[in-house]
């Protein structure tokens, strides 16, 4: 059966501010306002190209900030679902806001979430039909990451049911763990044994070293010092443990990211798929804004696999997408079209007429 979706994600929309060129927080009055996620965000690159991918969601009936989102997600060419529930007056229900700036040289970017009453903590898997979304119509991938996750027991739940789903249904998972101290806090052992539920059955892990460690409980290997290098050896040696604890795992990845300033980075990134691995040696790239660079990373890597290419490719156009993404005030990457990466990847900023 041919499937409708090429990714699907659960997540939890909100909105992020930033200030205008590059001011901080604290010292400017005028901000760009744009509908984000850190899942949407990931789909973007497949949706750029073309790809019908599709969020799962929730929202508040009558926000003027829930029809932003759907009418940013329509301009994405991200379809969405989600139920739509009541905002219960001016206390109640909201969509979270992201408040972030760029920084600029030596001054590094600041992040402030602000998501008291958030209404996606409130998902659940009753709110979608997923017999027909995985059964009857079919998504090839289910990316899954884990700040939606850890968000609370509700999309804890919901993210070990749509695993559990797509799998029945020959649905590739993808599992970011993205680990976050503040959403684990008094949930530790709820939540690592749901990640280890998720891992069982990923078969795309990304996340670094910390993730790994702090997400799924591996033993780090000895730092052996700061220097990239070594970054690339202790990941490596990381990934060999977790080969043996889930061997459903057909890929593990992570980017490598040294900050020279807000405004220059060394990137560069690792995978292992099909016993093998790639690594693209960091090189320096310019930054526009760094914040969702490693979902720009994602999302490329999962079009590669969507595409079929051979794995060296997939690591290649996730780099590049991730440099798209830092290119851009918005905290995605949105391509033009696969040459616009390749181009990116090859170092061609000549020009296009």
């Amino acid at each position: 059966m041919e499937k409708k979706y090429a990714i699907a994600a659960l997540t939890s929309m909100g909105l992020r501010i930033t200030p205008e060129n590059r001011m901080a927080v604290q010292n400017s009055n005028l901000f760009y306002l744009q509908a984000t996620s850190a899942e949407s965000n990931v789909l973007n690159v497949a949706s750029s190209l073309g790809r019908e991918c599709l969020v799962l969601t929730k929202f508040v009936a009558g926000s003027p900030m829930a029809d932003l989102i759907k009418r940013q997600l329509r301009a994405r060419n991200i379809r969405f679902e989600g139920r739509e529930v009541p905002q219960g007056g001016p206390w109640g229900w909201r969509h979270q806001f992201n408040i972030a700036d760029s920084g600029f040289g030596l001054r590094a970017p600041r992040v402030w979430n602000d998501r008291a009453g958030e209404v996606g903590r409130t998902i659940v898997p009753e709110d979608f039909d997923l017999e027909r979304i995985f059964g009857a119509e079919g998504v090839c991938i289910l990316h899954l990451s884990g700040l939606i996750a850890a968000m609370s027991e509700d999309t804890t739940r919901t993210c070990l049911e749509l695993a559990k789903v797509a799998k029945r249904y020959g649905t590739l998972v993808s599992f970011d763990l993205n680990y976050r101290a503040s959403f684990w806090a008094g949930r530790e052992a709820e939540l690592s044994k749901a990640f280890h539920e998720i891992a069982s059955v990923a078969d795309i892990l990304v996340g670094n070293e910390e993730d790994f460690q702090l997400c799924l409980g591996f033993r780090g290997p000895e730092a052996g010092g700061r220097e990239l290098g070594s970054k690339i050896e202790r990941f490596q040696a990381m990934i060999d443990q977790v080969r043996e604890k889930y061997p459903n795992a057909r890929a593990c990845a992570t980017t490598l990211r040294q900050v020279i300033s807000a405004n220059e980075h060394l990137w560069g990134a690792i995978l292992w798929a099909d016993g093998q691995w790639y690594v693209e040696e960091p090189r320096p790239i310019q930054v526009m804004d760094r914040i969702g660079g490693g979902d720009g990373f994602s999302g490329g890597l999962l079009y590669g696999v969507l595409q079929g290419w051979e794995p060296e490719k997939w690591l290649q156009f996730g780099w590049a997408s991730g440099v798209l993404a830092a290119s851009s005030l918005n905290d995605y990457a949105e391509p033009a079209d696969e040459k616009q990466v390749w181009d990116v990847y090859k170092g061609n900023a000549r020009v296009q007429r």
